[in-house]
């Protein structure tokens, strides 16, 4: 499979996980580049052709994850914005419903913590 393809794959993968997942991937992404940097960053001093050609590609793969993350991160901005929009838009068109709604939500809410 190309390179292509698998990112195409893995960004619709990405879309179809919940948003708690989503963040936590992008949390975890963000630890493992951070803890990919301090690892360059220790063996900066050593030496050798091997060790190089290892840095270079770390190199590369982390300016790759660090682009994803930054994808990841505005799908799942624009997502926000999006549901903030929708719910917006519907609590204009039907403010009395989203009173009740919101009356409803809040006498539960009451009713839970009365129970405790």
């Amino acid at each position: 499979m190309s390179e292509t393809n698998t990112n195409v794959a893995a960004a619709t993968a990405t879309q179809d996980l919940p948003l708690a997942a989503r963040e936590k991937l992008a949390a975890d992404l963000r630890t493992v580049i951070a803890d990919a940097e301090e690892l360059l960053a220790l063996t900066s001093g050593q030496t050798g052709e091997k060790v190089a050609a290892l840095r270079v590609r770390m190199g590369e793969n982390l300016r790759a994850a660090r682009h994803k993350l930054e994808d990841l991160e505005a799908a799942m901005r624009e997502r926000a914005r999006q549901a903030a929009r929708v719910t917006d838009d519907y609590v204009h068109e039907n403010p009395w419903r989203s009173i009740g709604i919101a009356a409803g939500a809040g006498l539960l809410v009451g009713l839970l913590i009365g129970r405790r």
